[in-house]
């Protein structure tokens, strides 16, 4: 299983599933990171937290514990 966090910077991955519960998928999830869309890895900073991703068109930073949340293809 390959997440968001194994994503290499200029790697354009799809979203396959959300892993976590409640509070912390729905925020993901409102995020624009849904089943089926594309991201676009950005950049990510020298330890690895956060990754600066951008999907739906607009930027956005995830701490790795989130993107880690993330399973990608």
């Amino acid at each position: 299983m390959k997440t968001l966090k194994d994503a290499k910077i200029g790697e354009t991955v799809k979203v396959v599933k959300l892993h976590g519960e409640g509070a912390v998928k729905r925020r993901i999830m409102d995020m624009g990171s849904t089943k089926g869309v594309e991201i676009y890895v950005r950049k990510v900073a020298p330890l690895g937290d956060p990754v600066e991703i951008t999907v739906r068109a607009y930027e956005l930073s995830l701490r790795k514990a989130d993107a880690q949340m993330v399973e990608i293809e």
